[in-house]
């Protein structure tokens, strides 16, 4: 059995009083088994809360399915959801259990459920009314024992008002509600989420550190993506910084929309770095980009010492022999070395 307490601060992640807040309601709701209903911007970390709220709960050992309402197309969502049998529509050549059968038992977690078609939505407040599902074609109720927890990004009340979602089924599906804020609402989670994140990157990989100026900025930042956004950023230091104390300055890099960060050639010691501007375009590939950075300060490097290998591995600060194996690696010719 999980200790709830302890499992929900583990995967909730904060010291704002907003987080504490959901942290509370998640631990009113690990034992109930009324519906569930998240709501907060893109990237907040609704799915993370749903996931706290499983694994927290009696239903931890059975399955916890996720499926974002607005990803499926509208006319494969029911049997997405209630499955079908065979010959029920062109296509059907089987039967297909639905994800309310593969997750009884467990919990089911319905991400952008404001994107659900009215036509559906009628259908999935039957299901939770009558806590049983009839494949599409079939004749058969199917009892299914599920928790449901739903998330937002939508004002479902203006929905409502819009007649784009069902008021029964919002009262249905809002028995527990949820609120995560914006990250920029919450500043004060922003270092405790970048410890978390940090101490995600794979093991024997250097790790960045950010310094007390670093993390001021990141508070500072508006995070129009959220915890996702921040999570790449943390992601992205670990690539460009492993094993370095990052401050201010190496934050804004981090942080540019329209250039790419210091690139490197990696040392035991500290690598010599770079900044190469350039315009992101439809296809850019970050990888390819800093292969050929990297080849063009290699080149660069040996024109400026005429060819000479010793002399330019010194001025890049690398051993002749690493900077002899990269010369290797991107097929550098003599004619490009420029030799005296």
């Amino acid at each position: 059995m999980p200790v709830p307490h302890k499992m929900i601060s583990e995967l909730v992640i904060g010291d704002s009083e907003a987080i504490s807040s959901v942290r509370t309601m998640i631990r009113f709701s690990i034992n109930a088994r009324a519906s569930v209903m998240i709501t907060g911007p893109s990237g907040c970390g609704k799915e993370v809360v749903a996931q706290a709220i499983h694994r927290a709960s009696p239903r931890n050992e059975q399955p916890f399915i996720a499926v974002n309402s607005g990803a499926i197309a509208a006319d494969l969502i029911e049997s997405e959801l209630f499955g079908h049998e065979s010959g029920s529509f062109t296509g059907a050549t089987g039967r297909h259990v639905g994800l309310f059968e593969q997750a009884n038992g467990g919990t089911l977690f319905l991400d952008e459920i404001g994107e659900m078609p009215l036509s559906l939505q009628v259908k999935l407040l039957r299901v939770i009314e009558e806590r049983s599902i009839r494949r599409v074609g079939g004749t058969k109720q199917i009892p299914v024992d599920v928790r449901i927890i739903a998330a937002t990004n939508r004002d479902l009340q203006q929905e409502i008002a819009n007649g784009g979602f069902r008021e029964d089924l919002f009262y249905r599906l809002c028995v527990i509600p949820i609120k995560i804020p914006s990250l920029a609402a919450r500043p004060e989670d922003v270092g405790p989420l970048v410890a978390h994140f940090i101490s995600l990157i794979e093991p024997g990989e250097e790790r960045p550190v950010l310094s007390e100026a670093a993390i001021e900025r990141l508070a500072a930042y508006k995070w129009p993506g959220n915890v996702r956004e921040l999570r790449n950023v943390v992601e992205r230091a670990g690539i460009f910084f492993p094993g370095q104390t990052i401050g201010r300055e190496e934050v804004e890099l981090l942080l540019a929309e329209t250039s790419v960060v210091p690139m490197f050639l990696h040392t035991a010691d500290r690598p010599e770095a770079m900044v190469a501007n350039v315009e992101f375009a439809k296809g850019f590939s970050l990888q390819d980009h800093l292969q050929a950075e990297e080849r063009r300060l290699l080149v660069d490097a040996l024109v400026e010492c005429g060819g000479v290998i010793a002399q330019a591995a010194r001025l890049v600060d690398v051993q002749r022999t690493t900077f002899v194996e990269k010369m290797r690696r991107h097929n550098i010719s003599r004619d490009e070395r420029q030799v005296a």
